[in-house]
């Protein structure tokens, strides 16, 4: 049972970190709280569920559409949207993310419905079993993926103009502004690749779970506690973050309850921040910027 419990969690986890990294992106890169996540994430999900039963598209094949169309609303909503109130302070865009989060879940339940709805490839069934563990193929495929985009994103911000751009942008903002970087699009950047990584986490969600309007309320308390105990803009610490949170979380419901998962999340939160108040990977350095600057 143990056994069991330790690799449900993992993969979990493994979906887990790649919200939170898309959260922890947008928070430690552009200081913006975005409490749109989880409704990105609805978005990604209801995105691979229509190619998969309209177009007959692997729900696996339609994530660069996930991360494509997300990628696109993202930039369009900071650049025209939250861009406009960033300078009014972060309780400015928490309170327009939260009311962009209203606004795309109410617009899903009218589109879609609220039925439940889930996506069934003909390998659904399939599995992989090691001794007493059973693995479901979907499950093991998604894991994969997950950490293998966590690592995408790595290069991306660490390996390419644009985002190492967004990085100086999140360090000193009027530097970047003298050096000729476009602060403004750094930002929409940010904000687009963070909305991309949800599609993609959405996509991967949907292969796992039922989809539903409401399914990314959820997850923004898990976006949170991803990227406070990964570290904000940390790729690593996101996915360590993740993949701790998802074991605690299946780990502790399988002896607690089902009820106590999400609570057992928020005491592991507390419990590392005592000792790591930066997180497992944090960069102070980026929290006393960002807070000086707004």
């Amino acid at each position: 049972m143990i056994a069991q419990s330790l690799v449900d969690g993992l993969i979990l986890g493994g979906v887990y970190a790649l919200i939170g990294l898309g959260f922890s992106v947008v928070w430690g890169m552009a200081n913006v709280i975005n409490l749109a996540q989880g409704a990105f994430v609805m978005l990604g999900a209801y995105t691979t569920y229509y190619l998969f039963t309209l177009a007959h598209v692997d729900p696996f094949l339609s994530l660069p559409i996930s991360a494509a169309l997300l990628f696109g609303l993202g930039y369009v909503t900071q650049r025209y949207l939250v861009n406009l109130v960033m300078r009014s302070g972060v309780f400015m865009t928490l309170v327009l993310t939260f009311g962009l989060n209203l606004l795309l879940e109410n617009i899903a339940v009218v589109a879609f419905s609220a039925n439940d709805r889930s996506v069934s490839p003909s390998y659904a069934g399939d599995s992989l079993q090691l001794g007493s563990v059973v693995i479901p193929d979907v499950n093991l495929i998604a894991f994969g993926i997950a950490v293998v985009m966590t690592g995408v994103v790595h290069l991306f911000m660490h390996r390419t103009r644009p985002g190492r751009a967004i990085q100086a942008t999140a360090l000193n903002r009027g530097a970047a502004e003298l050096v000729g970087i476009p602060v403004g699009k750094s930002y929409a950047l940010a904000y687009a690749v963070g909305a991309a990584v949800a599609g993609m986490a959405g996509t991967l969600l949907g292969t796992i779970s039922t989809i539903t309007p409401y399914m990314g309320e959820p997850l923004i308390g898990v976006s949170f506690i991803v990227a406070c105990l990964g570290g904000l803009g940390s790729t690593g610490g996101s996915l360590v973050a993740g993949l701790l949170l998802g074991v605690v979380e299946v780990v502790g419901a399988t002896f607690l309850g089902a009820s106590f998962q999400q609570g057992i999340g928020f005491l592991a939160l507390v419990i590392v921040l005592v000792v790591r108040p930066g997180g497992l990977f944090g960069r102070r350095f980026f929290g006393e910027i960002l807070s000086e600057e707004f």
